[in-house]
Parts: C-alpha cells; sequence; structure tokens
C-alpha cells in the first residue's frame, strides 16, 4: 500500500514525463486557485447548500470540500502526495457530478467529470519524474 500512495509509475519517455507533469500542475493549479481559493473559509451559503445535500456536520464536509479543492489542487501541482491528493480530489469531484449537479444538463456537469477523469487517471498513474514524489523516494528527475 505504500509503494502505490508513495510511488510513481516509472516512464522512460521524457514525452509521457512530461505530459503528466502538465496534467498535473494545470488541473491542480486550476481546481486550487477557480474552486478552492473561494471556499477558505467556506461561506455560509456553501456551508447551507452542503447541509442541504444530506451530508452531516456540514460545516465540517465544507471544509473538508475548501481544503481538498485548494490544498490537494496546489499539492497536485508541486507533484506531492499525489495519489492521495488525487483520491480525496476524486470523491470531492465524485460528489459534485453525482449529488450536486445529478439532475443539470450535461453542460453543467462536464467540467466536474473532466476533472474527476484528470484525477483519476493522476491516482493510477502518480505524478511523474518531475515531482517533488519523485525526488522524496530518493530518485532525481532526469
Amino acid at each position: 500500500m505504500r509503494t502505490y500512495l508513495f510511488s510513481s509509475e516509472l516512464f522512460h519517455s521524457i514525452y509521457a514525463n512530461m505530459g503528466l507533469l502538465i496534467l498535473r500542475v494545470s488541473v491542480g493549479l486550476m481546481i486550487c486557485l477557480a474552486h478552492g481559493l473561494g471556499k477558505i473559509p467556506p461561506s455560509a451559503g456553501f456551508t447551507a447548500a452542503v447541509g442541504k445535500m444530506g451530508f452531516p456536520l456540514p460545516g465540517a464536509f465544507a471544509w473538508m470540500a475548501g481544503i481538498s479543492e485548494f490544498a490537494g489542487g496546489l499539492c497536485l501541482a508541486l507533484g506531492l502526495m499525489t495519489r492521495i491528493w488525487s483520491g480525496f480530489l476524486s470523491i470531492t469531484m465524485f460528489v459534485a457530478v453525482f449529488v450536486v449537479h445529478f439532475h443539470d444538463p450535461f453542460s453543467s456537469k462536464e467540467r466536474a467529470l473532466l476533472y474527476l477523469f484528470a484525477f483519476l487517471c493522476l491516482a493510477l498513474t502518480g505524478p511523474g519524474r518531475y515531482s517533488f514524489d519523485h525526488i522524496l523516494r530518493g530518485r532525481k528527475p532526469i
């Protein structure tokens, strides 16, 4: 389990590693700045909306969503604990797609679906060579 959480698939192609870097940094910064920053601290309206969704302790769940999007996005951009944060962000986006926007038209849930699939890809592949995870495992980036 530890190996899965803190390691990365070793791609020998510079193109694959650059692709993961671009994906990680772009979706990480977008979720952090465009969505997470506005949820720290959670507004009363956001907390009330979380409560209307049926979550117990809506204040705590509002904080978890905000932290997941802000801190998780920042850590993804850095490639730090990538698989863990990708898992948390996948759960957050799953809720966004299948709870928050369930009855909305596809165009309203499309962004959350794109984030969900990007986070699932990063959870499966890991961050690539150009990441703090790779350095912390004792490997140097090429």
